[in-house]
């Protein structure tokens, strides 16, 4: 069996993601009629059917959904290797350093200042700073060398230590009947709307509606997740999320150096028996060789020794 060309695994995703071949043929730029055959002849060399196809719809088979996201995963690579190798040969290398606001727990001017003191042969990092989910999508595909990210994210292709773990608060409407408490547990924000975080995949809106698994409570009790959590309004980025809550339209959780970033008469934060907590990584991709790139997470290591969450971290 040949393998399988980059371009067609391109037509793949296009069909598989659109579930239409016209649809497909159009965002590629291409007529149906070849596009059909390059996935026939896709089926034929695997020796397995990846879409069933009716008159009316077209759908993705078991063989099909793996196909898919292992193609994902190879045609990100293959771009990713070509932006790292064009970045690699400019005269002036530069480590790029992605990162999001408010997802450093404070540590990023400080770990850059000890990569720097590290030697004057080292390429000088350029730290870009995205919204959410741009951090990881810079790494993937070869924009970035490093990030600093906040779990839960997927771990697919990359390496990745984690700095330090913060605890996380309730996000409160200062009028709420609950702001008055010095904490609460989950099961006290029962039917209370909660955020959902635009383009979450289910394992990171479980997380951020605190429903990824409660912890022991560490006092006998289970803090217990919110069952059926009303869902709120739709967020892109923490600035949003202070509205909504402010407005009374739902309440929320952040890490402990993000509620200290962000103090408002209007809005109240308490800390939570058995929420899940909030870890702090540096990560970077799996197939890294580089050495300013272990310089960094070493730097980034030392730096957070010295941070009142690291021993969390290392528990």
């Amino acid at each position: 069996m040949s393998e399988l060309e980059v371009r067609e695994l391109r037509y793949f995703i296009a069909v598989a993601e659109e579930l239409n071949f016209s649809r497909a043929a159009q965002r590629l730029g291409m007529a149906q009629p070849p596009l059909s055959k390059a996935i026939a002849q896709m089926e034929s060399r695997l020796g397995v059917r990846l879409l069933e196809r009716t008159t009316r719809q077209v759908r993705l088979t078991n063989a099909g959904q793996v196909l898919l996201d292992q193609a994902r995963i190879a045609v990100d690579a293959v771009h990713a290797a070509a932006r790292r190798a064009r970045r690699a040969g400019q005269p002036t290398p530069q480590l790029v350093v992605a990162v999001k606001p408010g997802g450093d727990a404070g540590l990023l001017r400080e770990i850059l200042a000890a990569y720097r003191g590290r030697g004057s042969h080292l390429p000088p990092p350029e730290v870009v700073v995205g919204g959410g989910g741009e951090p990881i999508a810079m790494l993937r595909d070869g924009r970035a060398d490093v990030a600093l990210l906040r779990s839960p994210f997927d771990g697919q292709g990359l390496d990745s230590q984690t700095l330090v773990v913060e605890p996380r608060l309730a996000v409160l409407p200062a009028a709420h009947r609950l702001a008055g408490r010095r904490r609460l547990r989950l099961t006290d924000l029962k039917g209370e709307p909660i955020p959902r975080w635009k383009g979450a995949a289910p394992s990171t809106t479980a997380y951020y509606t605190g429903c990824d698994g409660a912890e022991e409570a560490g006092d006998g009790h289970t803090g217990s997740a919110p069952a059926d959590t009303p869902e709120g309004p739709l967020v892109a980025g923490v600035e949003q999320l202070l509205e909504v809550v402010a407005l009374g339209q739902a309440v929320a959780f952040l890490s402990r150096s993000t509620t200290e970033r962000h103090q408002r008469p209007d809005i109240a934060y308490r800390p939570v028996t058995g929420l899940s907590p909030s870890a702090v990584m540096v990560a970077w991709p799996e197939t890294s060789r580089s050495a300013a790139v272990a310089t960094f997470v070493q730097a980034a290591h030392d730096v957070a020794t010295h941070h009142p969450d690291h021993m969390t971290a290392l528990a």
